[in-house]
């Protein structure tokens, strides 16, 4: 529940409740209202990684961020994770692109993020490097969480490039069949 409540709420939920129901409650109450807020990839019928994403106004974390807030034509990209024994092939990007692929055709024009320069092991803040390494832009830098940017007319133009590079990972599975809405 780090980016589904603020900060003070997000210690009383964990404290006095369930946070994988808070958890749940929250993703329900989005898809309701929002539509599609993540994506889990899988290889082989395994679950090898996760995103989620959604508007900063589902986020009150967000704005606790020095570098915040998240610009008015973006979504947020509130966290991502690859199951280490599937990292280093690619599929990373290819989470990205399912999440620029799904916020092209609503219409938004941008994936933001808030990186950790610092990251040493899985947390909710996604590492900075990562957000580099599949084309965002650091917007407002900071020492430890800079807020970086991904224009999603950028992200479309490399799909081809992603597609292919599945294609000899994956075999003959394609990229859409791989990613299923959350």
């Amino acid at each position: 529940m780090f980016w589904e409540l603020d900060p003070v709420n997000g210690k009383r939920a964990a404290e006095s409740g369930d946070p994988g129901l808070e958890k749940e409650a929250w993703i329900s109450a989005t898809l309701l209202e929002w539509g599609s807020c993540g994506k889990i990839l899988y290889v082989d019928g395994i679950p090898a990684g996760f995103v989620l994403y959604s508007p900063p106004l589902y986020t009150p974390r967000s704005l606790a961020f020095p570098t915040s807030p998240v610009s008015a034509d973006a979504v947020l990209l509130m966290t991502a994770h690859i199951i280490p024994e599937f990292t280093g092939g690619g599929l990373g990007r290819m989470l990205v692109q399912g999440v620029a692929k799904d916020l092209t055709r609503r219409g938004v024009k941008a994936i933001e993020a808030f990186g950790d320069l610092k990251w040493e092991k899985p947390s909710c803040v996604v590492p900075a490097d990562y957000l580099l390494s599949v084309g965002f832009k650091t917007v407002r830098p900071h020492l430890r969480f800079p807020r970086l940017r991904l224009e999603l007319k950028t992200a479309v133009s490399w799909r081809e490039d992603v597609e292919v590079a599945l294609e000899r990972l994956l075999g003959s599975m394609s990229p859409e069949r791989a990613l299923r809405p959350v």
